[in-house]
């Protein structure tokens, strides 16, 4: 039996002598690396501050990636498909574009506009062959708060288009041109409701556009990941139900005064509730029906999609109809029908943004540009990855930045991807970008000719097609249960990013859910899921003894595990969760040995102050003897740590170890480490762990937690010979 066991505890140290020898070579090679990497920076640097024709040439394309695949177009295989997807996204389009402009308070003809010039740029300049860049709802409905808090402050009425009075006095009949100082700037009186609402769209969406570029400029792309899908979601949710609120006034047919800013769901649903006998008949009844056939079309539509290839055009169909019946029937005249109203043809002159409106919505364009860029890349992964193609993250960032800052210049407001267009434009067997130059031309055309046809239209019908495409996000209050049951902290993170998207804010929504969620990981990072090994009968493999039953445990051994890093903000866990699961604490057992020593000392010299050798003698034994109790007063021989799960330590990771290791073996127990990753070796050796020279790593570092028990019952058996 001592032969066997002394030959399994050579077998071990040969082992780790090996795996030492690998340590020094692995530094080794980590020195010539970082050598190497300096060299290989320094010849990026110097090749990418060398300028030539092909380089120009490289960078160009790579700005312009049609000039890339648009060469190589296969009329043959793609033709058909970018075709159809695109006449059927430009159809879907125009209805969209004409209803979110009620979101983005202002003209439909804008929305047309954004639609036309976002789906050229993109096609130019995007990297993903299947996304749908343009009107977004969630982005419309954040321009439109904007547009309405400067519009209100600047004196004029949200639901007048009428230039602001001061003193009573129409400043219209004026034939000068004055500015006037009001509340928080200068406002250009000739310039009316309409121009400085659409002003203040532009700016906004220039300047979201440009920190976008910036983002991709200084490589920031990754900031998107910080916004996790939980948090995402809920503030997609609670973005929908402000949606929503909104539009109810519109389904009823109420005059009521819309109500931006902090607190807009409650104020407005309040205003609702205290004006509701003032609905008109006509709009509700209009509403009724028009939600009826959507819904039900769309229904139809989920349902048989396999059978439908191409998706049926419910929304033109809805406001053909509605328009027809509207005009015919003479429903604003006879009933007071609120109507779009009317909407020119043609473009207007193009103009630079107004820079003096700048320090307005300098903070409301970084959350803009945050999630136009988060919600554009997201779907251009997805969708990449579900065709076997790659998409260019920093390009993409420049190309949903220039579809925001040279649109701006066309009397545009932002635009984003979006998911249910995107769906639609794959579903209908899209195969490039060229599908958003047909849909770009679909909507060229109204512009120029059709446009004019849509003035009868009512309000109310644009609401419910509004209404009606926010299913997909208000069903998700369905999957918060599974959530629940999934993960409770992503449940939380979902809940609170809604409220607060929906009670205060849509900026300070994405403002709460990301510093919740941040905070929701670093609570997660500073308490991990900690526990105890146990060894699976007849195998080599340990498991959780809290998950699982019927495991072994190893007598004077216990095997800790950490699941995250180890660094300053969990230390304490660490050392708490190990000394209860060791149960000792051996800063208290080396304080309580003290303290006896202490104590036996001082009773030894009292008795010799009296004269009573013997008795001093027996009671110095007595002392010993309750000492050795402190020191063994459990059979705990090895603790080993399995470091499989610690990806790397700082340097107060690095003392806590060595603190460790140094406590507890005053204390005659052993601390191995096992299924270390090579950056946490490296931290260790550094950091001096194993000793000069990395004498003790073949003592303390093992390859698998069945090495370090296999050493630490050899180390047992090898005592407990020595003593007998």
């Amino acid at each position: 039996m001592k032969d066997s066991v002394n030959m399994k505890y050579e077998s071990e140290q040969s082992k780790m002598e090996e795996y030492s020898q690998h340590a020094h070579i692995h530094l080794e090679r980590k020195v010539t690396n970082r050598v190497s990497l300096c060299k290989t920076v320094k010849a990026k640097v110097k090749k990418q501050c060398t300028c030539n024709s092909k380089q120009i040439k490289n960078t160009f394309i790579g700005f312009f990636p049609v000039l890339r695949w648009l060469p190589k177009y296969d009329f043959k295989e793609n033709t058909w498909g970018d075709v159809m997807s695109g006449l059927i996204i430009g159809i879907i389009l125009v209805p969209q574009a004409i209803a979110y402009s009620l979101l983005a308070g202002l003209k439909p003809i804008y929305s047309l506009y954004t639609s036309f010039f976002a789906n050229i740029i993109y096609f130019l300049m995007g990297t993903s062959r299947h996304v749908s860049v343009g009107i977004f709802s969630l982005i419309s409905l954040m321009v439109g708060q904007v547009v309405d808090r400067e519009v209100q402050l600047a004196g004029f009425d949200l639901d007048d288009d009428a230039v602001p009075l001061i003193n009573n006095f129409n400043m219209s009949d004026m034939n000068i041109t004055r500015a006037i100082n009001i509340s928080l700037g200068l406002v250009d009186i000739e310039c009316g409701k309409e121009c400085y609402a659409i002003s203040i769209a532009a700016i906004l969406t220039f300047t979201a556009g440009v920190y976008q570029v910036l983002m991709g400029i200084f490589r920031l792309g990754f900031l998107s990941m910080y916004l996790s899908e939980p948090m995402l979601d809920g503030f997609a949710t609670g973005a929908s139900l402000t949606i929503l609120t909104a539009q109810v006034k519109y389904l009823l047919g109420l005059k009521i005064p819309r109500s931006p800013g902090i607190g807009m769901l409650v104020t407005t649903w309040y205003n609702i509730f205290k004006n509701i006998h003032h609905a008109n008949y006509c709009d509700i009844v209009t509403s009724a029906i028009c939600i009826a056939v959507l819904v039900a079309a769309k229904e139809i539509g989920d349902r048989y999609k396999e059978k439908i290839k191409i998706p049926l055009p419910t929304e033109l169909v809805v406001i053909v109809v509605a328009t027809l019946v509207s005009h015919y029937c003479n429903l604003k005249e006879i009933y007071g029908s609120s109507v779009s109203g009317v909407i020119p043809t043609g473009f207007i002159p193009p103009q630079v943004p107004d820079f003096s409106l700048f320090s307005k919505i300098a903070v409301d364009a970084i959350p803009l540009a945050v999630i136009s860029f988060a919600f554009t890349i997201s779907l251009s992964e997805m969708f990449a990855k579900k065709y076997a193609y790659t998409v260019e993250a920093n390009q993409e960032m420049f190309a949903i930045g220039f579809c925001n800052i040279i649109p701006s210049f066309f009397h545009c407001f932002a635009t984003s991807a979006a998911l249910a267009k995107t769906l639609v434009k794959t579903s209908t067997g899209c195969m490039t970008q060229v599908s958003s130059v047909i849909s770009a031309i679909v909507v060229l055309l109204v512009l120029l000719f059709f446009a004019p046809l849509f003035y009868s239209l009512q309000k109310c019908v644009l609401a419910c097609i509004i209404i009606v495409s926010l299913r997909g996000a208000l069903r998700k209050f369905k999957d918060l249960p599974a959530l629940w049951r999934l993960n409770k902290v992503d449940a939380v993170v979902w809940c609170i990013t809604l409220a607060a998207a929906a009670l205060v804010s849509t900026e300070v929504g994405l403002m709460v859910g990301v510093i919740f969620s941040m905070l929701c990981l670093i609570l997660r990072s500073q308490l991990p899921y900690t526990t105890m090994l146990n060894q699976i009968q007849d195998t080599v493999f340990y498991e959780d003894c809290q998950k699982y039953d019927n495991l072994l445990p190893i007598p004077t051994v216990k095997i800790f595990r950490f699941d995250s890093p180890l660094h300053y903000a969990n230390k304490g866990y660490f050392l708490k969760s190990l000394y209860k699961m060791a149960k000792m604490d051996p800063g208290l057992v080396n304080a309580q040995r003290k303290k006896m020593e202490k104590k036996a000392k001082k009773q030894g010299r009292r008795k010799q102050v009296d004269g009573k050798q013997v008795d001093s003698a027996n009671n110095i034994a007595d002392g010993e003897t309750q000492i050795e109790l402190v020191e063994k007063r459990n059979d705990l021989q090895t603790i080993i740590l399995d470091c499989s799960c610690i990806a790397f330590l700082d340097i107060t990771g690095i003392n806590v170890l060595k603190g460790l290791l140094k406590d507890y073996k005053e204390v005659q127990v052993s601390v191995l480490l096992a299924c270390c990753s090579t950056s946490v070796i490296d931290s260790l050796i550094r950091g001096g762990y194993f000793g000069k020279e990395n004498s003790d790593i073949h003592k303390l570092l093992f390859y698998t937690v069945h090495d370090a028990v296999q050493f630490a019952r050899a180390q047992s058996i090898s005592f407990t010979d020595s003593t007998v």
